[in-house]
């Protein structure tokens, strides 16, 4: 009580000081606004904590206690009293498809479909609200919550007969087809399999409807690509979604061209999100145009392959069988020459890349091809990065940190596959998979992200993930693999200041400081006070973009 008192006293003293400052002085301030009264997580360790930050623009001016940033009021300058609100740098989600979860928004929601019965009768209601021949798109349906059974196109013909339908499941490594779909698509019982891809078949070899990783594109390839206001509605979507769960930036791993849209936004100046637009890998020599522009809003320069698929898909490739299907080890979307091939010739134009991998052999593979081209093109600040990083085991643990490779993690993932992961690959496996701890005891950068729409962008939860590991269904109440379990704190840095570092963005944003971006985000709780069991719960009171709100939540 006695310390409130002072605090507040001192705080008093020093507006008193401010106005007469002001009073006695002709010279206007280049402060803007000032946010004082705060609890501020900087995220810089030369000044962890703050009570005030002093912006002028969209850059922070200087940032420290009360009583010394208030001095730096000018005639013009505003004063945000935060009522003790904590605040952190602004959120950057490491891994996004951001114009596939602005869609996913816009489409019919399967995610918490809970029985073939309610699957079915969410796709029927959602189609009955579009015109004939008009796709059925996203979903992110979860097979695993009715018992694991895949669904089947005889699930949804009746339903949607007018309209073809690609429906993924969360992970977006496999697809459900209805059987207009199929056939536009010319896929049935002759149709050859496909490398790196599965069409799952009954016993006559006639497709179920369920397309996995490179057979998806037998389906993917035939649908229109969308008009320029399709894209603008899914980037407004999901841009909006975003800046509400306190997220300022994004890695946007596109392949449905977001550039352009996101450019005209900035022009227009309603672009609220700051962007690092990524491309694919494997049409890296056609698909990077070195033109485009790249600045604090719009970035360009990274690419994105990929290894393998995923663990819930039995795509992930692995260097044993997985446990519940002795004959099955997964298997590579891509092969390693190609892999190695692309990553180079990338490499040497300076250009960054990421590349999933999931499973340990998938994981071995890329290490190799890594280090390979490491030693080949020599020692430069390259920032490889391996994105995932579920299943790794013991002994490549440290080759990511001797290697210098970014481990872009989402955490999300971890309590939600955790429900059923051992069952696939069994204990002994699982005990280095989404190894947070051991990844960063071993000196890597872990930059932390969400994969939305696979999994929710909401970084809280992803914090809450990382920290307690409880899974979804309630039932690891101490943790899943609870060893792996890392602090708060190291958590907050992997979606802040690390995820500047994965982008080559270090020196603009992900710390609260002098000469940086005005990008933050104010909680109702101290992340940092709060039981890790309860962080989930905290709220996202406003987001700050370039010293400018772009989010405030409603009081109820």
């Amino acid at each position: 009580m006695l310390n409130s008192y002072w605090r507040t006293c001192s705080v008093m003293l020093a507006l008193a000081f401010t106005m007469l400052f002001t009073a006695c002085t002709d010279k206007e301030s280049p402060v803007d606004f000032i946010v004082w009264n705060a609890t501020i997580w900087t995220g810089n360790s030369e000044l962890a904590t703050a009570k005030a930050m002093a912006i002028s623009g969209d850059t922070i001016i200087d940032i420290g206690a009360d009583i010394d940033i208030l001095t730096l009021k000018g005639p013009n300058t505003k004063l945000l009293d935060m009522e003790g609100a904590f605040i952190t740098p602004g959120f950057i989600d490491s891994h996004v498809h951001l114009m596939m979860g602005g869609n996913a928004l816009l489409s019919v929601q399967l995610r918490d479909a809970a029985t073939p019965e309610e699957f079915t009768k969410r796709i029927g209601d959602y189609t009955a609200t579009l015109q004939p021949d008009n796709w059925v798109l996203e979903g992110n349906w979860d097979h695993t919550l009715w018992g694991g059974e895949l669904p089947k196109k005889e699930w949804i013909d009746e339903v949607t007969s007018e309209n073809p339908v690609a429906l993924y499941r969360l992970d977006g490594h496999m697809l459900l087809a209805n059987s207009l779909a199929l056939r536009l698509s010319g896929i049935d019982k002759n149709t050859p399999d496909i490398e790196g891809g599965q069409i799952v078949r009954y016993p006559d070899g006639t497709p179920t409807g369920i397309l996995k990783d490179n057979a998806m594109n037998l389906v993917l390839e035939n649908i229109s690509p969308m008009t320029t206001e399709e894209k603008e509605s899914a980037l407004k979507a999901a841009m909006n979604y975003l800046l509400s769960q306190g997220v300022t930036s994004v890695h946007d791993v596109d392949s449905l061209g977001t550039y352009s849209v996101a450019k005209k936004l900035k022009e227009d100046g309603k672009l609220g999100i700051r962007i690092y637009a990524i491309n694919p890998l494997n049409y890296w020599n056609r698909r990077y145009d070195s033109s485009l522009e790249s600045d604090q809003w719009l970035k360009t320069g990274g690419l994105k392959g990929f290894v393998d698929g995923s663990l819930g898909s039995h795509t992930a490739a692995f260097m044993a069988p997985y446990t519940d299907k002795p004959n099955d080890n997964g298997f590579l979307i891509n092969s390693e020459e190609n892999l190695y091939e692309w990553i180079a010739m990338a490499d040497k134009k300076d250009l960054q890349v990421l590349v999933h991998a999931i499973g340990d052999r998938a994981i071995h593979e890329l290490l190799d091809i890594f280090e390979k081209v490491t030693n080949e093109e020599g020692v430069k600040d390259r920032r490889f990065r391996m994105e995932h990083v579920q299943h790794i085991t013991a002994k490549d643990v440290r080759r990511l940190s001797d290697l210098n490779i970014i481990a872009s993690m989402q955490p999300y993932h971890a309590v939600d596959d955790g429900r059923w992961a051992e069952k696939l690959i069994g204990p002994e496996r699982i005990k280095t998979t989404y190894a947070f701890r051991d990844l960063l005891n071993a000196g890597t950068v872990l930059a932390f992200g969400s994969d939305w729409p696979v999994a929710p962008a909401t970084p809280l939860e992803g914090i809450y993930a990382a920290t307690t590991r409880r899974t979804l269904d309630g039932k690891n109440p101490d943790g899943w693999v609870p060893e792996q379990k890392i602090t708060v704190e190291e958590a907050l840095l992997a979606y802040t200041k690390n995820g500047a570092f994965a982008s080559f963005e270090e020196a603009i944003k992900g710390t609260l400081e002098p000469g940086k971006l005005a990008d933050f985000v104010v909680l109702d709780k101290n992340i940092l006070g709060e039981n890790p069991n309860q962080i989930k719960d905290i709220k996202v009171l406003k987001t700050f973009v370039g010293g400018q709100k772009v989010y405030e939540a409603t009081s109820n």
